[in-house]
């Protein structure tokens, strides 16, 4: 009888192990019904195009003579990109672009985060000022921001002769200036998405370090560096890598506003790949300016994540 039990009990054991197995089965099958369309088009969009830029890099083609005429030149194309000068310049924009955008971007949304994340009046209404210039149409702020922009008709520049300014900037008709009114466009139309980041990252932090701190007798500048940016580290390497990877591949304010001018003062390595591949139909000379932009982006993005472990605070 007791053997009979025992024979059960395990005949009950290998049902429910061969239940558990099926029901984990159908989850995966169903999980991956879900994913295969965003995976079908990750390879479709994103994963083939890339593969076909690197391969396209080491060619000439021309897009109007077809496929038949690729030709292979091996590293003839990137030798002819590093003498170029329109390359290069474009090359020292990006990085401008990237030096001076990134950190006003990050630190504003900071700033904003903490000033918002605190019980301030309407404090939903300004989020949502802050918030609403990066789901607004980019070719359509881009236009507001060249009237703005106006060096004779525009409020900007009516403001600063109105202080006493006379010798107004030219903003985008000025290679002194184009590439710093596109910096500021570009830090503005950003700071709310980075914000909103930021401030899920504050409502993480327990509310008792700050208590802690307060009866230890800290003020808030001294919460701040010892509570909040530390602990908001992890963010805030988030935040980092997608502004950088951002800024790297800034196009429709160029694209709409200034075209790569005055002279190539705002020419960007984006926008020196569409003119190469699209007005010339280059395409592989400008798949091999699109690598090199990648291997920017990868090296600082690798740099990032090799000492993340010395500045990201995590828990």
């Amino acid at each position: 009888m007791a053997t009979a039990t025992k024979l059960d009990r395990h005949a009950i054991t290998n049902l429910n192990r061969l239940v558990a197995k099926r029901s984990i089965r159908r989850s995966t099958l169903i999980g991956w019904c879900f994913l295969l369309p965003s995976f079908i088009g990750f390879v479709i969009f994103r994963f083939l195009p890339i593969i076909c830029s690197f391969l396209l890099g080491f060619t000439e083609w021309n897009l109007v003579s077809g496929f038949s005429g690729i030709r292979f030149a091996g590293i003839d194309n990137f030798i002819e990109l590093f003498h170029n000068d329109t390359f290069l310049t474009s090359l020292l924009n990006t990085l401008q672009y990237a030096v001076i955008v990134v950190p006003f971007t990050v630190a504003l949304a900071l700033i904003f985060a903490v000033i918002i994340n605190d019980k301030i009046h309407c404090r939903s209404l300004v989020r949502l000022m802050i918030y609403m210039p990066y789901i607004s149409s980019m070719v359509a702020v881009a236009m507001v921001w060249t009237s703005l922009y106006s060096p004779n008709y525009g409020p900007i520049n009516s403001v600063l002769k109105s202080i006493g300014i006379e010798n107004v900037p030219g903003w985008i008709t000025s290679s002194n200036s184009a590439l710093p009114a596109l910096m500021i466009i570009g830090v503005w139309q950003a700071v709310g998405y980075y914000m909103v980041l930021f401030i899920a990252g504050l409502q993480c932090i327990p509310a008792s370090l700050y208590e802690a701190a307060e009866i230890d007798g800290a003020n808030a500048i001294q919460c701040f560096f010892k509570i909040t940016i530390p602990m908001v580290s992890p963010t805030t390497f988030f935040v980092l890598i997608n502004c950088i990877i951002g800024s790297f591949n800034v196009f429709t304010l160029v694209k709409t506003m200034t075209t790569g001018g005055p002279g190539d003062s705002t020419m960007v390595t984006v926008y020196y790949v569409y003119e190469q591949a699209v007005e010339y139909n280059k395409i592989g000379y400008a798949c091999s300016a699109s690598i090199i932009l990648f291997l920017f982006v990868f090296i600082i993005t690798f740099i990032q994540l090799k000492f993340s472990d010395r500045w990201v605070h995590e828990g």
